[in-house]
């Protein structure tokens, strides 16, 4: 049986080829699964009851279940999505003034490693489907009330949940491009946003085949220290991460790449940091969205403080950077940025590997502040 939901409009339209069916059909299904959030065909009634029919012996609408649903003080809500096989990822709702932003995870944990990443602590099982990203759209929509009349209750998605999205591409992107579809959510290429830790071939694919907003988690000013928090800067280093992102700006919607950047106290914090991030993104079209550190169980970093934070910020402000200090949503619910932990039947032994990590640094502690810069 087909699930639909793992169709983009092209790979849709092929199906009902494939069936004998024309194009218009697979458009009206296509608006009655994401734009009505229907997934029963007999409810589809300007449908033929024949094709209603074959679609029911073919094929199903299934998105992931919803495990839990929870609402924090400040109305950010969190849901845990099932994926099977022992595994659960976390999508989170963020209402705001002026937008309402859904945060989309796109893999069952993280091989990444990122050091201040709680997703990254459980390991990594597997890449989610295309059903499994849009769905969690889907069902957010479904408990919004987002699917009775016209009123749009998400504005911005961004893949910035659990998991490097750039590390299932091709399902990411299939999930993308129904998300800008006007036949299913119809959003602005400005109004979506990946997030990445630096995959630079694959950040020219999505220039290429599907380009949107783009965010970058940046997180150090040189490569000693980004190497030790974010490890693939080990294989595609800065200089090559600013070069893919200029090139990134040829064809993005927007004229700017976000730069995220964790705020570590005593480690990425200094004034001189500050400094080497101004060198570094001189060429590089850019904002900063300076994040305070999020903790979670066993993790060894602190929050920077608020006046540091602030300083830095105007550090680089004085500079004619546009900086924002991401405002902490969702942490009585673990919600936050770098919380987002779900359940993960990990494969990597990254537990393992975390729990040796920390007996080595006990007994042969790592200077992570250091600002030196790799030949």
């Amino acid at each position: 049986m087909q699930n639909l939901l793992d169709l983009d409009a092209d790979g849709l339209t092929a199906w009902f080829a494939a069936q004998g069916e024309k194009p218009f059909r697979a458009r009206q299904v296509l608006r009655w699964m994401h734009r009505a959030g229907v997934a029963d065909f007999d409810a589809m009634t300007d449908i033929a009851k024949s094709l209603r029919d074959k679609l029911k012996a073919r094929s199903v609408v299934q998105p992931p279940a919803v495990v839990s649903d929870r609402l924090s003080d400040d109305g950010t809500r969190k849901f845990l999505i099932d994926v099977g096989n022992g595994n659960a990822v976390e999508t989170v709702f963020i209402p705001e003034d002026d937008r309402s932003t859904l945060c989309v995870s796109t893999q069952a944990g993280c091989a990444l490693d990122c050091a201040f990443c709680s997703t990254g602590k459980q390991g990594f099982n597997r890449n989610l489907s295309v059903a499994e990203i849009i769905g969690q759209l889907w069902q957010a929509n479904q408990a919004l009330g987002a699917v009775h009349g016209d009123e749009r209750v998400i504005s911005n998605v961004v893949l910035m949940g659990m998991g490097e999205p750039l590390a299932n591409f091709d399902n990411a992107v299939a999930a993308l491009k129904l998300m800008l579809d006007d036949n299913a959510y119809g959003l602005s290429r400005r109004r979506v946003t990946v997030s990445t830790s630096g995959l630079v071939p694959v950040m020219d694919r999505l220039r290429d085949e599907c380009p949107v907003a783009l965010a970058v988690s940046l997180h150090a000013p040189n490569d000693v220290l980004r190497d030790e928090l974010v490890p693939i800067n080990q294989k595609y280093p800065l200089a090559e991460l600013m070069a893919a992102c200029r090139r990134y700006l040829e064809k993005a919607p927007r004229d700017f790449v976000t730069f995220e950047y964790v705020m570590l106290d005593g480690i990425n914090d200094s004034d001189a940091h500050a400094r080497e991030l101004l060198a570094l993104v001189k060429k590089v079209p850019c904002k900063f969205n300076l994040i305070p550190f999020n903790p979670f169980p066993g993790s060894p970093f602190r929050r920077s403080k608020a006046e540091r934070v602030r300083r830095f910020a105007d550090i680089l402000m004085q500079a004619g950077i546009v900086t924002t200090t991401r405002k902490t949503r969702g942490d009585d619910i673990d919600a936050a940025c770098g919380q987002l932990a779900g359940e993960v039947a990990d494969r990597t032994r990254a537990r393992e590997r975390l729990q040796h990590r920390r007996a080595t640094i006990a007994l042969h502690p790592v200077a992570t502040h250091t600002v030196e810069t790799r030949p």
